[in-house]
């Protein structure tokens, strides 16, 4: 009985032992300093959601971001690109209309035939309406053709044609963009539909004004269209020409005035401002766009007013055009995707019936295929 007792107590005793060496283990850990415990960051980037910068974090603009001072060094820094001559671009058009055996080719043909009677002239008028010339300038140009060649019969058709549809696309209008304007900004304005290539254009024009050595600013008033500031940006970054911006979906007159104030401090030369494209039939959107013009002008006058045309739109586009210029007093055209087309009458009858010249035109989709308007070269392209 004793020795179970002894065995009894020795274990009861050795339990106590670790018991207490456990606690004081724990107790040990747990009294540790703060300042031996390991640092818990504040913030770790992670995935998902946690990888994205805060919606509050302030956007970085091309205002904000230090370009390299030597653009000529080594490294992987981007370079601002230098866009090309603007002069021989036109030839391009040529090349296009010459290949498609356009509208001029086949007129010439039909008045070549030995004996032109009605029937001729009717196919005439048809071959110029589906050309995009437009019912009434069609008509108008069958009718000068006919009293041209009763009064110079010698005179080849060809020359003859060419004759009437260079008076229809007046080689002697100023077709000159008003970007040289003493003292101040010349501002211009971009305005068109959805879809015609308003932002594209403003880009491609920025590189032609950089080609000619002009400090432009680029004003991004399409605020409604989803990353319409961020391409108008990447226009922007790729020839060194600031953008002035805005929030998504904010106020576009907003964004125009303060495009404006940043030019003038700037003492740039020119000033672009594309804005949103909206269909000539939504008469809330036509008056917001004839309140960013009349915002622009508390500032600075509008110098030019650029409508945008897709040339394969064609009569649709003239529609467009009446509205437009109705509410905002345009002064120039810009036909985009004209190579995308081997017709081309909507030169013609954009003039003829807004009394509006076609300044530049589009010949694809490269950055540098935006030309200024020759209408000699524009006819004789049409001609083969």
């Amino acid at each position: 009985m004793e020795l179970i007792a002894l065995v009894v107590v020795v274990a009861v005793a050795l339990v106590l032992v670790v018991g207490g060496g456990l606690r004081a283990f724990r107790s040990g850990r747990g009294s540790k300093s703060s300042a031996d415990a390991p640092m818990r960051p504040t913030h770790v980037r992670g995935v998902g959601d946690d990888a994205t910068a805060p919606r509050d974090t302030p956007k970085r603009t091309i205002a904000t971001v230090a370009l390299p001072d030597d653009l000529d060094g080594g490294g992987d820094l981007t370079r601002v690109e230098r866009p090309a001559p603007v002069a021989g671009r036109m030839a391009r058009l040529r090349e296009r209309l010459a290949r498609s055996g356009g509208m001029g080719q086949g007129i010439v043909a039909l008045l070549s035939r030995s004996n032109v009677d009605q029937a001729t002239w009717e196919e005439i008028e048809d071959s110029l309406i589906g050309a995009d010339v437009g019912v009434s300038v069609a008509a108008e140009v069958v009718e000068r053709l006919r009293a041209a060649i009763r009064a110079e019969p010698d005179v080849s058709p060809r020359e003859l044609l060419r004759i009437e549809l260079l008076d229809l696309v007046e080689p002697e209008a100023n077709r000159a963009l008003a970007v040289e304007v003493p003292g101040r900004p010349a501002v211009i304005l971009v305005v068109g539909v959805n879809g015609t290539g308003k932002t594209t254009t403003t880009g491609k024009l920025a590189r032609v004004l950089v080609a000619e050595d002009r400090d432009v600013v680029l004003g991004a008033a399409d605020t409604f269209r989803a990353a319409a500031a961020d391409q108008l940006q990447t226009w922007g970054d790729r020839v060194g020409v600031p953008v002035v911006r805005g929030p998504e979906g904010g106020d576009p007159a907003s964004v125009a005035f303060d495009a404006v104030t940043a030019a003038i401090e700037t003492e740039a030369d020119v000033l672009l401002v594309d804005t949103a494209g909206r269909l000539h039939t939504k008469t809330g959107l036509m008056d917001e766009l004839g309140k960013v013009k009349r915002v622009i002008e508390k500032k600075s006058p509008v110098d030019e007013v650029l409508l945008v045309i897709d040339a394969t739109t064609g009569q649709n586009g003239m529609a467009q055009a009446r509205v437009f210029s109705e509410v905002v007093a345009v002064t120039g055209v810009v036909l985009t995707k004209l190579d995308g087309t081997a017709k081309g009458g909507i030169v013609l009858s954009v003039q003829r019936e807004l009394g509006v010249p076609v300044k530049l035109v589009g010949l694809g989709e490269g950055p540098d295929d935006l030309a200024p308007f020759d209408p000699v070269v524009f006819v004789d392209a049409l001609l083969g």
